[in-house]
């Protein structure tokens, strides 16, 4: 954890309890070891999507579904919420939540089976805008996402970027860093200066879960 784990806890147990079905999904999630964003992050988004109301969410990393399921239970009936997901195991899970009766708001949802890349490329050439983005998908890939994310969020719109303090090693030196894993840890290094320098984004990197952070899109298009 990025905080001290008795205040983590404290917060924790004042937030608000899942809906049932969520609750449900989570401890699923949890029994097959599929990571989905935590309950401090969950928090952060929920009280993000009630007081902006996004119309269009894009969600980059379906997982099992758990995350567009959570964020369709905090936005009006006529947002439309739409996740990318390319890994076939994962796939079989998300489709098959994503299509249970069981939650409520899952017509709001709209899953993209392919590589993130090849998808978001091709959002961008159709002149798709989101206001609100999700980032949640391979850490290593999030510079190489950049690009497009900017071509495709909305002036005034928000990007969220998840794990982006990689359990706190992020802040050490590369060469402390098991060499297997000195990749991400460099990439994840790049994205965060470049996110917190651009003219176009006003960011926020805030130390809760594994750190989340909140960039506001305010400029013209970036050049990349």
């Amino acid at each position: 954890m990025i905080s001290e784990d008795r205040i983590v806890a404290y917060i924790s147990s004042l937030d608000k309890e899942l809906p049932p079905w969520l609750m449900e999904l989570e401890n699923e999630a949890k029994n097959i070891n599929v990571p989905i964003i935590k309950k401090e992050a969950q928090g952060v988004i929920r009280f993000l999507l009630s007081i902006l109301q996004p119309k269009r969410i894009l969600e980059v990393g379906t997982a099992i579904g758990f995350s567009a399921l959570f964020m369709s239970e905090y936005v009006s009936k006529d947002c439309s919420i739409t996740t990318i997901e390319k890994v076939p195991m994962r796939l079989v899970e998300a489709r098959k939540n994503l299509k249970s009766e069981r939650f409520p708001h899952r017509d709001k949802i709209t899953l993209i089976e392919g590589e993130a890349s090849v998808v978001l490329a091709e959002l961008a050439e159709a002149k798709e805008k989101y206001d609100f983005i999700f980032l949640d998908a391979a850490k290593a890939q999030y510079m190489n996402f950049l690009p497009k994310l900017m071509e495709l969020i909305e002036i005034g719109g928000l990007l969220v970027t998840d794990n982006v303090l990689q359990d706190g090693t992020v802040i050490n030196s590369r060469y402390s860093i098991t060499r297997r894993d000195r990749t991400i840890h460099t990439r994840m290094r790049e994205y965060l200066y470049a996110i917190t320098h651009m003219d176009e984004l006003e960011t926020l990197i805030l130390p809760v879960g594994d750190g989340i952070a909140l960039s506001h899109r305010k400029g013209e298009q970036y050049e990349f």
